[in-house]
């Protein structure tokens, strides 16, 4: 075996010592560092014996470890910190050596520090990692972006970290720049609406059918293998059954403020700059915020009018109106979420295979569901030339959910349960079958206040008219 480590892991939290871990069991000699000692102790201590580890309690001792050209991953914090790491790492880096930011950066960011790494002959690669502590352990989903060539060289050993789906490793190049970070940022922006979709319907069971939460959880169990099969379902049952040492569910005790680090932000804003919808990536924000609002909602509660729910009876009816509200739900948030990723790769020149992207979020990944599966299929060519809900098989799905859809909406707002996300998605649902719009009172009423003209379907040119005048065309 080689003196030198095949990698290197720059932050030993629980992402980062999992990830050395699963680099450790296939095989690598990786070397292993972070700020404060006590991580490095606990990893080699605890795990020191699942392979080859390389410690070291300084940075120039980390590097000198590695071999050349060389590849270190950070997995820390997004923000500033990337940025003090790469001022104290750079200088004792030498040209071809590669630097991985596994971490949650925005991609404007990520771009930033490539160009700054370029300068010296490095590169700079921002990676999408999905799949939680579990994944960087057993395999995650990776979204590697940046240089072609650097990313070739280091594709053997990052597939091999990768989960696997069919067959195939759950890892592709994603595209040049800061395109591997946007590709996670929207990946983030659709686990937000996906998580936010079945809150909703575990909303209006506990309070419209005044379901308990393992009776919640038996509902969504008898939905896992049929179209709604997904991780974050697997995942919910688990949570609405674990209990508490007195019997309570868990959930029940879990304070109900929901908390995020930016990425469903990011994906909403960057898609309003694209002009693509993102109702369910926005929605899903605000609600998050909206919940962060304890006190205010307690007031809320107290002194505004507001609907009373009634106690319904879930029969089998009613079950499967939700089930098929949360199936439209989460095919209008990839739809809207793939159609952004298709205009960023137009707009910064990314070529993004869209299958293939489907494709590696099949394995190891938090989204990771059935949908893919038909998203896969959808662009087996990698192009989007129209919105997912235009193709067969989703236009299909959402025909046959819209009634229950619209029943279970029409239910929560009577019983004055927010369904922001469930909702939102049928009003963009309603939007794209709308031929007139109510679009030309918006233009005509710019045109009044502000002169900014509009389009006529019977003359060419912009118009303007002086709408105070009665009998009065255009100007």
């Amino acid at each position: 075996m080689s003196l030198y480590c095949d990698v290197g892991i720059f932050g030993l939290a629980t992402m980062g010592a999992n990830l050395a871990r699963n680099a450790a069991r296939r095989g690598y000699k990786v070397a292993v560092y972070n700020r404060s000692d006590d991580r490095t102790d606990q990893l080699i201590q605890k795990f020191g014996g699942e392979g080859s580890f390389v410690p070291s309690s300084d940075l120039a001792g980390f590097v000198a470890s590695l071999a050349k050209p060389r590849a270190i991953v950070l997995v820390v914090q997004a923000g500033p910190a990337i940025d003090r790491i790469l001022d104290d790492l750079m200088p004792l880096l030498e040209p071809r050596d590669v630097v991985i930011d596994a971490g949650n950066s925005l991609f404007s960011d990520t771009e930033r520090r490539a160009a700054r790494a370029s300068a010296r002959g490095l590169h700079f690669m921002g990676m999408g990692m999905s799949g939680g502590e579990k994944g960087a352990l057993l395999g995650p989903s990776l979204m590697p972006g940046g240089d072609r060539g650097a990313y070739e060289r280091l594709a053997p050993m990052l597939k091999k970290l990768a989960a696997t789906a069919n067959g195939e490793p759950c890892c592709d190049y994603i595209g040049p720049g800061g395109a591997g970070h946007y590709v996670k940022m929207v990946h983030n922006g659709i686990e937000y609406a996906d998580m936010q979709a079945m809150a909703e319907i575990y909303d209006l069971l506990r309070t419209s059918y005044r379901q308990p939460a393992g009776e919640i959880a038996d509902v969504f169990d008898r939905w896992r293998g049929g179209e709604l099969d997904s991780f974050l379902l697997d995942i919910a049952v688990d949570v609405l059954r674990r209990q508490s040492d007195d019997g309570t569910p868990l959930i029940d005790l879990v304070i109900d403020e929901a908390e995020q680090k930016g990425t469903g932000r990011w994906t909403a804003s960057e898609a309003f700059v694209l002009g693509v919808a993102s109702s369910s990536t926005a929605e899903a924000v605000n609600a998050r915020i909206v919940s962060s609002g304890r006190d205010l909602r307690i007031r809320g509660a107290e002194q505004l009018t507001g609907a009373t729910s009634e106690t319904r009876i879930l029969d089998g009816d009613g079950e499967r109106d939700a089930h098929d509200a949360l199936l439209a739900a989460r095919l209008v948030a990839f739809s809207q979420n793939f159609d952004q990723l298709a205009a960023a790769s137009a707009e910064h020149g990314w070529h993004l295979n869209l299958g293939q992207l489907a494709a590696i979020w099949r394995g190891g990944c938090i989204i990771r569901g059935r949908v893919l599966d038909h998203i896969v299929e959808a662009r087996s060519d990698g192009e989007h030339r129209e919105p997912l809900l235009f193709v067969p098989w989703f236009r299909d799905a959402m025909a046959a959910a819209e009634p229950g859809w619209r029943r279970f909406v029409s239910i929560a707002v009577a019983d004055g349960v927010p369904v922001p996300v469930i909702s939102s998605a049928l009003a963009y649902y309603d939007g794209l079958q709308e031929k007139r719009s109510p679009a030309n009172l918006i233009q005509g009423l710019r045109d009044e206040f502000g002169a900014h003209g509009y389009r006529r379907f019977d003359r060419d040119g912009t118009q303007h008219t002086d709408w105070s005048l009665t009998g009065t065309d255009a100007l």
